[in-house]
């Protein structure tokens, strides 16, 4: 979009909070890159310089505003919607693969050459891997200035910097403070060791089917809805973590205890993909208004996110153990599983006990289950165990189907569930779906899949999002928040 000189303009002039993330406003009489809503009077058009990325404004001698905060805009929802390299570099950045493998680690994992990732970085966001995993981690040091009371020498070293020169230049450089300056700026967190942050998105957001969705289907152990906040265990690199998340007006608010603080970036990004948050609910919410079925479900509670997952292996296996059978069922089964094989934590709140186990812990594990989900189920885990299938942020969605759908037992309907909540492919579809069918009947769309799937054809590519809003038709739970 940056390329669209007029439209970036008329977006920099009406303040439009929706194209944050999409591109970044450089003015080159301040020397400054912006949001395209940042409160300040718009500069002069001949004055606007636009990046598709932050790390391009950085890499061209911009420092971000210290009003508006550019580099904690919502992320393009671009890397979310695409399956191309690029988008799959993007969420793997987020996700700090730069960070703990190196750009090789990056490459290796898309399997391209390092020379053909970052050309093709380079060409669409101004920026290579490098650069844009340095912005990710001044970003990061930011918040680790602001929310604790960490010593600047950890907090160099958590946010991912090699050495503390290269953090105090960094900082220095896309902020114009010091980190002494920045922290005197903000007030840290008064709990110690708990991390308070904002996590923006773009309106409208619904968070009846959201958090609805995510509270009604927690496994006991894991995740839990409390005091209006969903809380969950996190699996993450170094260490595990607990967040609590809780629906406000303009942002979710966002409380994470970490065992190690270099997981900040991964966990940050793992929350933000679990709510969808980077999602353009009003692109998705105009397509899926044009069809006159829809129209009416939209109009009524409009900005419905996809729930996702924090972790695609444990997806999986919840979704296999939900074939066939109610939520609550579901439950039941996976907290046996987590009893009997999650790895134990402490909460200091007292709610969450275990991490829910890797595919490597289930692999020996005798399942109370009918034989033949008992068979797919163990089929699963071994392939997962075995890095035979690759649900990673990054992977390829069309090729996780292709491998998802050779296990047996492994239908239609857990291949796009999986598609749709792990993979996170805003085109997944479920025809086959219960909820999907009776909201079909009851909407007056046709019902068999067949003929379910052609009419879903003009809701590309957001046809998950038509499922959160058909669901929405049922008196069920995941339509609302608990009490």
């Amino acid at each position: 979009m940056h390329d669209d000189t007029e439209r970036c303009v008329r977006a920099v002039q009406s303040k439009d909070a929706r194209f944050d993330g999409w591109f970044f406003t450089a003015v080159l009489t301040t020397g400054i890159y912006c949001r395209p809503s940042c409160p300040v009077v718009p500069p002069k058009i001949e004055n606007m310089r636009f990046y598709p990325s932050a790390a391009a404004a950085q890499q061209a001698g911009f420092r971000a505003c210290k009003r508006c905060r550019p580099d904690a805009s919502p992320g393009s929802p671009e890397w979310n919607q695409r399956a191309d390299v690029v988008a799959r570099a993007m969420r793997m950045i987020a996700d700090g693969v730069v960070d703990r493998d190196g750009v090789p680690g990056l490459a290796a994992r898309l399997g391209y050459s390092i020379r053909q990732v970052e050309r093709q970085l380079v060409a669409e966001l101004g920026a290579g891997p490098l650069a844009l995993a340095r912005a990710q981690r001044a970003q990061t040091a930011r918040l680790l200035i602001e929310t604790s009371t960490l010593p600047m020498g950890d907090v160099a070293f958590a946010a991912g910097f090699s050495s503390i020169r290269t953090f105090n230049d960094t900082v220095r450089e896309v902020f114009a403070l010091t980190p002494t300056r920045l922290r005197e700026r903000r007030r840290p967190a008064t709990i110690p060791g708990l991390l308070s942050l904002r996590l923006p998105f773009r309106a409208p957001l619904c968070p009846g089917n959201l958090f609805g969705h995510l509270a009604a289907t927690a496994v006991p152990g894991v995740e839990e809805w409390r005091d209006g906040s969903y809380r969950r265990t996190l699996r993450l690199p170094h260490g595990h973590g607990i967040v609590a998340l809780r629906p406000l007006a303009d942002h979710v608010g966002c409380r994470l205890a970490l065992t190690d603080l270099r997981d900040l970036t991964t966990a940050i990004s793992r929350c933000r993909r679990l709510l969808d948050l980077d999602a353009d609910p009003v692109a998705v919410d105009e397509l899926l208004r044009a069809d006159p079925v829809l129209a009416p479900l939209v109009d009524k509670d409009p900005g419905r996110r996809v729930p996702r997952t924090v972790d695609a292996h444990e997806f999986a296996v919840r979704a296999v153990l939900g074939q066939q059978v109610s939520t609550a069922a579901a439950r039941t089964h996976a907290a046996r599983l987590v009893t009997a094989r999650g790895e134990p934590i402490t909460d200091p709140a007292g709610g969450l006990t275990h991490l829910f186990p890797a595919p490597a812990d289930l692999t020996s594990m005798d399942l109370a289950l009918p034989q033949a989900r008992r068979t797919t189920l163990t089929t699963l885990v071994a392939a997962l165990a075995a890095g035979e299938i690759d649900l990673s942020v990054g992977g390829d969605w069309n090729r996780a189907r292709a491998q998802l759908s050779a296990l047996p037992g492994l239908g239609p309907w857990t291949v796009e569930t999986i598609a749709m909540r792990a993979l996170g492919d805003p085109d997944a579809f479920v025809p086959t779906d219960l909820g999907v069918r009776l909201a079909a009947r009851q909407v007056g769309l046709p019902v068999t899949p067949a003929a379910l799937i052609g009419r879903a054809a003009a809701w590309q590519p957001w046809r998950a999002y038509a499922v959160q809003y058909l669901w929405a038709t049922g008196d069920h739970p995941i339509n609302r928040l608990p009490a």
